[in-house]
């Protein structure tokens, strides 16, 4: 029996030895995984934003030549389509920054039948692609996703300044526009 609880003491201690030094690696180990995420959600921060800049960039030399050389009225009636080539409606408006003088929406006209119950929505500009070829602009969202846009009745525009700033919020969270 003597023998026995010198046996059980070591194997006790050996235990809780093993037992801590598992402990700390497992912490360690975990700070190390949350570094890990932390540097892949900075990594992925960072490539969204080069994405979007490049998409920016590249819808601004598509808009460029149709900036140079169009009137807004030859803007408006001109048809949005989706990347499927489906009709999206036609710009009615186009909204204008009053501090910049850049056009900031282009007011498309969607749904409804024979031009009845059709609904307004403003566009970001700068999501929208012109299609020298086709002559149309084209607009990266399918009809059910344009159809829980944020909109407004022709009845109903947002005609304040205010008004507007309220809706630019809502319309850039859709569009994933960072102002």
């Amino acid at each position: 029996m003597k023998s026995f609880i010198p046996i059980v003491a070591v194997s006790f201690l050996s235990a809780t030895l093993v037992s801590t030094t598992y402990a700390a690696d497992v912490h360690e180990k975990q700070k190390e995984l949350v570094e890990k995420q932390q540097e892949v959600k900075e990594a992925q921060k960072e490539l969204k934003q080069e994405t979007r800049k490049e998409s920016l960039e590249t819808t601004h030399e598509a808009n460029k030549e149709m900036l140079q050389v169009s009137r807004a009225s030859k803007i408006i009636g001109t048809n949005v389509k989706n990347t499927a080539g489906e009709n999206m409606g036609g710009i009615k408006d186009l909204v204008l920054d009053h501090e910049s003088g850049h056009v900031v929406y282009a007011v498309v006209s969607f749904g409804g039948i024979l031009g009845l119950g059709n609904k307004l929505f403003a566009i970001p500009w700068s999501v929208l692609k012109w299609n020298r070829d086709k002559e149309y602009y084209v607009l990266d969202l399918d009809k059910e996703t344009l159809k829980n846009a944020p909109g407004f009745d022709k009845k109903h525009w947002p005609d304040t300044s205010n008004k507007w700033d309220l809706r630019r919020e809502e319309i850039n969270q859709f569009y994933h526009i960072n102002p």
